[in-house]
């Protein structure tokens, strides 16, 4: 690319920004826009007509310089003289490289075609659902032209590729007063000779057939409320997603994890309790961008909100069984010597009438995404039912998209995935000193993260410098209490799906001498730390067994629970029973795949919010020193003189559950720089 942007490339920016703020424009991540102009040639000095375009992946509203592709007109126009013919175009993408201008820029994707062969300036091509309602209408091409005359041209059903511009470029070229064509099964495209005149054309196109839709189409294109599929009151609605998550990740992990998400928004909870959902549904999604997120069809449990848990769980697993034999007999159906091996054949999208959506990927942005598609999807179904019926491209089309060996190519070009990648930790006590390191390092290695701590502000300031919510959220918990416990893993699984890494680690530090400690401390530090991990370990095992996924659950004990300290006998007790609830539970829970270990610092100071709540003083007071000097007076006592930090704690965290320690369970590490009196036996 060009060092300095062109200003055809910064209109294009500006454009496909504020066409991809408008979901009503398009979905995330889908369609792409250009521009073409004269830029300068590096070599001659001389000028050369270019083009800018959306390149491969990337967003419209987030588009940068960099997610463009410059191409050089010239060339990429030439290769219509070599094109082999429909049946080796995609050979072609490959091709596109060699029509590259200058260095950097994003990959050109399968579209490039589409934008370099219309001969127009500029030109949008893009999945508003109102657009790709009349494009999956079965009487599509007459909607079409009863909705925009002769502005707006149908094209028959054609995969993106080389030939899909072709065909573009001639209708544009055999009908002069259009402004762009609906895309059977697919989208739209429009074009202009200026950007503005091109975004009109987009939105004038968008919003004629979202007019088109509501006047033309019939009350409840759904059909009538089925009995008993009424959505459930919110709060019993998500207290029951909350108890069918954990089962129905379960299920949707069967070949790999997967992370989770969860929509109970009017549209998902309308189109559930409609009588037409369950044959629509059937017939799954159309527009390439939503199947190869959404997969060619959810599933969808049959049976009213207010069933049995117990009969649900027990009928998802009977439903995943029968959606699994039919995915498989779908890819046999199709597949041919070449196909890219089957990905893996659970749902990423299973709908629960009266509860909601519940949506996977390999991370919380995935997931999330494809929650949205499967909107997408719902709203694209109204508007095709409300004025004909939903026709989507047939199965055979679907199975050639999903497995596009450019598809393939692509997911075979995706990053190695971090560590704990699909792994969805909660931390008690993350709003500061360990517990924020550990979210912090969990995160990093690729976690989803709940920061569970008492103080809020501190929880949602650490969730919010981990990213945000498709990375971390807060929850605020007292671990004493076993409503506010069920109440965090609930919002854990409703965030993420589930919960497979948990850190006990919440705490307070009480230090005096045995006359002087009260019985009230001994309960109150008791009741934190040794109560409170007991509480946390035993939901978070209900959990993961039945997630069916394994687990981790990791105590931050001390050196205090193997070490006879002077003046901090309760806190002491309290470490020395979380230390030996970690050996029951690694007894107890070993059968379920959950491997239950523990860490024991010494001397964290830095960052510490026990420390700096007055145990540091208390601590500074029984050693003769200053509060200042007490990070360095626990080094000097270590055989290594290394002063402990909260980091340190996290990395062993990070050892112990980052997949190098598969087999290790019931095992306490030492974060003390070594402190010999300390050492375990």
């Amino acid at each position: 690319m060009t060092s300095a942007l062109h200003p055809e490339a910064a209109s294009l920016l500006a454009r496909s920004h504020r066409l991809g703020a408008d979901p009503r424009n398009t979905n995330y991540a889908g369609g792409n826009t250009s521009a073409k102009g004269t830029g300068t040639d590096p070599v001659t000095g001389g000028g050369v007509e270019l083009m800018w375009v959306k390149g491969s992946g990337g967003d419209l509203g987030t588009l940068t310089e960099g997610g463009l592709a410059a191409l050089r007109l010239d060339r990429l126009r030439a290769l219509e003289g070599v094109y082999p013919g429909v049946e080796r175009e995609d050979e072609m993408v490959a091709a596109f490289d060699y029509c590259l201008h200058g260095k950097g820029g994003a990959a050109p994707s399968i579209d490039t075609a589409m934008h370099g062969l219309v001969d127009a300036a500029h030109v949008d091509h893009l999945h508003p659902d109102s657009g790709i309602a009349l494009a999956c209408a079965a009487d599509g091409e007459k909607l079409t032209a009863e909705c925009f005359g002769d502005t707006v041209v149908w094209v028959p059903w054609r995969r993106p590729g080389f030939q899909l511009g072709l065909d573009i470029a001639a209708v544009k070229a055999a009908h002069p007063r259009a402004i762009g064509c609906v895309l059977g099964g697919h989208g739209i495209t429009a074009w202009g000779d200026t950007s503005e005149e091109c975004e009109a054309n987009s939105l004038h196109i968008i919003r004629t057939a979202e007019s088109f839709l509501a006047e033309r189409g019939r009350p409840e294109p759904f059909g009538p409320l089925l009995d008993g599929y009424r959505p459930l009151p919110e709060t019993e609605r998500r207290k029951r997603a909350a108890a069918l998550a954990p089962h129905i990740r379960a299920l949707a992990s069967k070949d790999r994890p997967q992370v989770g998400h969860f929509d109970d928004s009017d549209a998902v909870l309308d189109f559930t309790a409609r009588a037409e959902h369950p044959r629509l549904a059937a017939l799954g999604t159309s527009c390439p961008d939503h199947f190869l997120r959404t997969k060619v069809r959810p599933l969808v449990l049959d049976l009213a909100p207010t069933a049995p848990l117990d009969e649900a769980v027990a009928r998802l697993a009977e439903l995943h069984t029968a959606y699994r034999q039919e995915y498989a007999a779908y890819y046999q159906r199709h597949a041919a010597p070449d196909s890219p091996a089957m990905r893996g054949a659970d749902p990423a999208i299973v709908l629960v009438p009266g509860v909601g959506m519940f949506s996977f990927g390999k991370d919380k942005q995935t997931a999330r995404v494809a929650g949205e598609f499967y909107l997408n999807a719902i709203n694209v179904m109204r508007g095709a039912e409300a004025v004909s019926s939903y026709a989507p491209i047939e199965e055979s089309e679907k199975f050639r998209i999903e497995y596009w060996a450019l598809e393939e190519a692509k997911l075979q070009r995706m990053p190695k995935p971090k560590p704990l990648a699909t792994r969805i930790a909660l931390v008690t006590g993350a709003g500061s000193g360990i517990g924020k390191a550990i979210a912090h390092r969990l995160a990093a290695e690729g976690a989803c993260v709940v920061v569970a701590d008492l103080n809020a502000e501190n929880a949602a300031a650490v969730a919010a410098e981990l990213g945000g919510p498709d990375t971390a959220v807060p929850v605020t918990v007292d671990v004493t209490s076993e409503e506010q416990i069920t109440a965090a893993f609930d919002a854990a699984v409703l965030a993420f799906g589930g919960v497979d890494l948990v850190v006990n680690n919440a705490g307070i530090s009480i230090s005096k001498p045995l006359l002087e400690t009260t019985a009230r401390d001994w309960d109150l530090q008791h009741d934190i730390m040794a109560r409170g991990s007991f509480l946390v370990s035993r939901e978070a095992a209900r959990l993961m067994a039945a997630q069916q996924l394994g687990g981790d659950i990791v105590y931050i004990a001390s050196k205090n629970a193997v070490f006879a300290g002077p003046n901090n006998i309760a806190y002491s007790a309290t470490k020395a029973d979380q230390a030996h609830q970690v050996r029951l539970l690694a007894a107890e829970l070993g059968a379920h795949g959950i491997r239950v270990n523990g860490v024991n610092p010494d001397g964290v100071v830095r960052g510490s919010g026990i420390f700096a709540a007055g145990w540091g003083a208390q601590r500074a007071a029984t050693y003769g020193i200053e509060e200042d000097e007490l990070g360095e007076f626990y080094a000097q006592r270590t055989l290594l003189k290394r002063e402990v930090l909260p980091e340190h704690v996290a990395n062993a965290v990070f050892a112990l559950t980052g997949g190098d320690l598969t087999h290790t369970t019931g095992l306490h590490i030492p974060v003390d720089a070594g402190v010999a009196a300390a050492f375990l036996r």
